[in-house]
C-alpha cells in the first residue's frame, strides 16, 4: 500500500514535534518549586498547560502512528516473525542500549558519591527493583521515558490478536481498550502506559480499514482551536486542584491525552505547508535521539543547577532547554558521521531521511519531582 509524501512528511513532523514538546514533560523540579505551588502564577500555569495537557497527547498520537503503519498494508502482507525480528532491532534494542548505558552511569555516580537523591540508586535495590530499573519490568525504567518503548513493543508482540480483535468486533474491542484507558488509577499491568495500548489499536483499525487520514484535513483550523482550547480548559482545572487531581479531573486529562491526538493530526496538516514544517518533517532520527537522550541530559542539568545555589526555577527551566536541543543536535550530527554503525545500532537502523514507507513501521526521592508520563 503507498502512503501520499503528504501523509509522510505529517507522520515525520508530529514525531519531531511531539517528542520535542515530551521534554517539556520531563524537565525536572523539587517540592520546592512545584507548579501547583503557585509561586510563579502565569509560568506556572504554562508549565501545566505544556506538561500535563498540550504534550500529554504526545504518547497516544505516536502510539497510534506505530499501529498504523504496521498494519496500514493489510493483514494478508504482514508477517509476525519479520515484524518481531524487525522490531527487535528497531525498538527493543535501542531500549536496552539507552536505558542500559544510564543504568551504568547512575551506578558509577552514585558510587562516586554523584547524584544521591535525583535518581533511584541501584546499590540500594532489591533483585525486584533492579528489574525495574533495566527493564521496566513493573514501573517506570530508570531513563523513565523509554518506558514507551518498553510498552510499544509489547504492542506489536501482541498485534496479531489486536489485529484480529479489531477486524472481527472493532467497536466493542476499541470501546473496551478506551474504557480502560480513561478509567483514572486503572492498571492494566502488561503496559505500564493504558492509552498506549488503545492509541496502538485504534492505529490498527485505521490501517487495515484504509481509511483516509486526510479527510478531515479542512477542519484543521477548528481541530487546532479546539485542542489549544479545550488544553487551556483542562489546565486550569488541573493547576486549580492540583497535584492530587480528583477523578473527574483524571478522567478529562486521559479522555484529552486520547482525543487530543487528532488535534494534533489536524494542526500538522496546516504546519507542514509552512517551510518551517518542512523543515521538522526532514530531521529523521534526530527525534529518536532527542526521544531517548533528553531524560539523562535533563537530570545532570538538574543536579549542576542545584550545585550553583541560584533560586530562580524559570531561569533553570529555559535555560535548560536552551542547553538540551542544541546539544542533542550537535551530538547526533557527531555521532552519525564519526560513528555511523553505532548511530544506526542506538537508532534502531533511523536515518535522516524521511519516513520509509516500504517498512512499517523507581520512584525517584523526594528530592526530585519528574513528570512521568
Amino acid at each position: 500500500m503507498n502512503v501520499d509524501a503528504n501523509v509522510s512528511s505529517r507522520i515525520n513532523l508530529m514525531r519531531i514535534v511531539l517528542i520535542s514538546g515530551i521534554v517539556f514533560v520531563h524537565i525536572p523540579f523539587d517540592g520546592a518549586n512545584s507548579p501547583f505551588n503557585g509561586t510563579y502564577g502565569t509560568f506556572d500555569w504554562i508549565r501545566v498547560f505544556l506538561a500535563e495537557a498540550l504534550f500529554r497527547v504526545g504518547v497516544p498520537c505516536l502510539s497510534a502512528i506505530s499501529g498504523y503503519l504496521l498494519f496500514r498494508g493489510g493483514l494478508e502482507n504482514f508477517s509476525y516473525l519479520k515484524t518481531v525480528r524487525n522490531k527487535s532491532q528497531t525498538v527493543l534494542l535501542p531500549f536496552l542500549l539507552w536505558n542500559g548505558a544510564f543504568f551504568l552511569a547512575v551506578l558509577v555516580a552514585l558510587g562516586l558519591g554523584l547524584g544521591e537523591g535525583y535518581v533511584p540508586s541501584p546499590w540500594q535495590a532489591s533483585a525486584r527493583e533492579l528489574m525495574t530499573q533495566l527493564f521496566a519490568a513493573e514501573d517506570f525504567p530508570i531513563n523513565v521515558p523509554l518506558y514507551f518503548l518498553r510498552d510499544l513493543f509489547v504492542c506489536i508482540l501482541l498485534s496479531p490478536l489486536l489485529a484480529w480483535l479489531v477486524s472481527r468486533v472493532p467497536l466493542l474491542t476499541l470501546a473496551v481498550l478506551l474504557v480502560l484507558s480513561v478509567i483514572p488509577e486503572a492498571s492494566l499491568y502488561i503496559v505500564l502506559k493504558r492509552s498506549i495500548l488503545f492509541s496502538f489499536s485504534l492505529g490498527i483499525y485505521i490501517g487495515l480499514n484504509k481509511i483516509d487520514v486526510k479527510a478531515l484535513d479542512r477542519y484543521a483550523p477548528l481541530g487546532t482551536a479546539l485542542l489549544l482550547g479545550s488544553c487551556a480548559v483542562l489546565a486550569t482545572a488541573i493547576y486549580m486542584t492540583g497535584p492530587s487531581l480528583p477523578d473527574w479531573v483524571q478522567l478529562l486529562r486521559n479522555t484529552l491525552a486520547i482525543v487530543g491526538a487528532l488535534g494534533f493530526w489536524l494542526l500538522s496538516a496546516s504546519l507542514i505547508k509552512t517551510q518551517l514544517g518542512q523543515r521538522l518533517s526532514k530531521t529523521g532520527s534526530l527525534s529518536f535521539w532527542i526521544f531517548c537522550g533528553h531524560y539523562p541530559l535533563l537530570i545532570f542539568l538538574w543536579i549542576v543547577w542545584g550545585k550553583t545555589g541560584v533560586d530562580a526555577y524559570p531561569l533553570f527551566f529555559v535555560l535548560s532547554l536552551l542547553v538540551l536541543f542544541p546539544v542533542l543536535a550537535v551530538s547526533n550530527g557527531l555521532c552519525r558521521r564519526i560513528t555511523p554503525r553505532l548511530y544506526a545500532v542506538l537508532t534502531g537502523g533511523r536515518t535522516k531521511k524521511q519516513l520509509d514507507m516500504r517498512a512499517p513501521g523507581h520512584a525517584i526521592s523526594s528530592k526530585l519531582i519528574s513528570q512521568q508520563r
